[in-house]
């Protein structure tokens, strides 16, 4: 129990530092939806989609062969903290040059819809810096996290989204308010400001990540950038696989996004791309809380897995996982009519309705979250017994399904495929992983009780939503029931853990 309470403390930093800094840049979207129409906030959207299909790409799955090697009791943290830098900052580094040579061509490829060829390769080279930033910020990050530091991670990454937000507030609606009541300063941006130029979206994130990366330097500072090829080489092998199944992975979470823009006529496609993201912002609310469980999860897990009841541990954690997801996932459907308001309150009727045509997506999207969190947790089997090749196996089949179920029903359907194909997706890879899981590294979950706790949330939300309309009242009664059946069912492992 010691274990799991140190897990909870951390983990509950990471989630405070999560969901406190993922709620500011929530605050935005209302801003994006008022400033931008819904084609325009497509073209935010595909950009944002491609930058995660390229993030893990350049972090090549250092961030879990850091973790790993670091817990090997024959490898030297230093050497390992320098050479996982080292392969990353090589990677990012031809990455950058290719992508300035050729950011005129890749614009051409890229660009849809009405949009000039010149902005699209302002965007790409924004981006290039963004995710270069980024990409040398990854093991120092890690770096942090393996050093159970969760409060300097915490106050980095909230103070990298508030230069996000203020810059956003600056560009968005400061330099406007100037502009239109000509007061101090308006002679200077009138010549070079652009009202509804989504770029300043994109010059807000390049700021926020150079500066994160300066609050980095105590770390950067610590390498020792000694080269040990043979090192590199075996964790390269180790990291090939996770690097393949993260861009699966990625490919699964935004090719949606991108096949939207692709396959739909063109009067349409960011359009409904703009929809779809906007829509898909209010599922973000449970991919928070799975995004800080893997932030305390990864480092926890492997320094357990040596410990003689470490199975237990993982089957534990995983069946608190699974109830809190489900309380978040019946909570948040309960509730979409008041959470709807944060995608266009600031919009015109008419916009509003355009937003909020897509709202049927958001449970659908929700429980994929809750599946990849379950995939998640389950994955950690291939990483402790050093199989990485089945997560490529895994989320390659979940990336192969999700690209050709997105070919054959977008043109028809439109982001609904996009949203039960997410699902799809996830849950096959859940379930996968799962089987796979038992008969190579068997851990001993309680499979029962934790599909009745998903079964049962499901089944409340297609009330809920589908059967009472959205209705917030009758939604919440069933949110109301559902939580006090947990607390009645859960009560004695409550008792206990408040006991310790």
């Amino acid at each position: 129990m010691s274990a799991i309470k140190k897990f909870a403390g951390q983990t509950a930093i990471y989630g405070f530092s999560t969901i406190f800094s993922r709620v500011l840049n929530f605050i935005l979207t209302p801003l994006y939806t008022k400033v931008y129409p819904a084609a325009i906030y497509g073209i935010f959207t595909t950009m944002y989609a491609w930058a995660s299909v390229l993030n893990a790409i350049l972090a090549f799955g250092m961030e879990t062969t850091f973790f790993r090697y670091l817990n090997k009791p024959d490898q030297n943290r230093e050497k390992v903290y320098a050479n996982t830098f080292i392969t990353v900052a090589f990677i990012t580094a031809v990455f950058l040059v290719g992508v300035l040579l050729f950011a005129d061509y890749i614009a051409v490829w890229m660009r849809t819809g009405e949009s000039s060829v010149d902005d699209y390769s302002r965007y790409i080279k924004y981006f290039a810096f963004i995710l270069a930033a980024d990409a040398l910020a990854i093991v120092p990050f890690a770096k942090i996290r393996a050093d159970e530091r969760p409060l300097r991670y915490g106050m980095i990454k909230i103070f990298n989204i508030l230069i996000f937000i203020g810059l956003n507030l600056f560009f968005l609606l400061l330099i406007p308010y100037i502009l239109n009541n000509d007061l101090a300063g308006a002679d200077f941006f009138r010549p070079w400001y652009r009202h509804g130029w989504v770029g300043y979206v994109f010059i807000s994130n390049l700021a926020a990540s150079i500066i994160t990366l300066v609050l980095l330097l105590p770390e950067l500072l610590q390498l020792k950038l000694r080269l040990d090829m043979p090192l590199i080489k075996e964790m390269l092998l180790y990291s090939f696989p996770i690097l393949a199944a993260n861009i699966s992975f990625i490919i699964n979470e935004t090719s949606d996004k991108i096949f939207l823009g692709r396959l739909l006529p063109e009067n349409i496609s960011e359009l409904h791309v703009g929809i779809y993201g906007a829509c898909a912002k209010l599922a973000i609310f449970l991919n928070l809380f799975v995004q800080a469980f893997r932030l305390g999860a990864e480092p926890f897990f492997f320094s357990q897995a040596e410990k003689k009841n470490s199975g237990e541990t993982y089957a534990r954690i995983m069946n608190y996982f699974v109830i809190v997801v489900s309380v978040i996932f019946v909570g948040l459907s309960a509730n979409i009519e008041i959470l709807k308001y944060f995608i266009g309150s600031s919009s015109s009727p008419e916009q509003q309705a355009v937003y909020w045509s897509g709202l049927d997506v958001v449970p659908i999207l929700l429980f994929g979250y809750a599946c990849l969190g379950i995939y998640m947790n389950l994955s950690i089997w291939y990483k402790l017994s050093d199989q990485t090749r089945y997560g490529l196996y895994i989320s390659g089949i979940g990336a192969v399904l999700t690209i050709i179920l997105n070919i054959i029903f977008i043109p028809k359907y439109s982001y609904m495929a996009s949203a039960w194909i997410s699902l799809a997706a996830y849950a096959v890879m859940m379930i996968l992983s799962y089987i796979l899981g038992q008969k190579n590294y068997p851990i001993p979950y309680n499979l029962k009780k934790n599909l009745a706790y998903l079964l049962s949330s499901i089944v409340l939300v297609t009330l809920s939503f589908t059967i009472f309309n959205r209705n917030l009242i009758i939604g919440n009664l069933l949110f109301v029931f559902y939580a006090a059946a947990i607390l009645y069912f859960e009560r004695k492992e409550l008792k206990l853990i408040l006991g310790k």
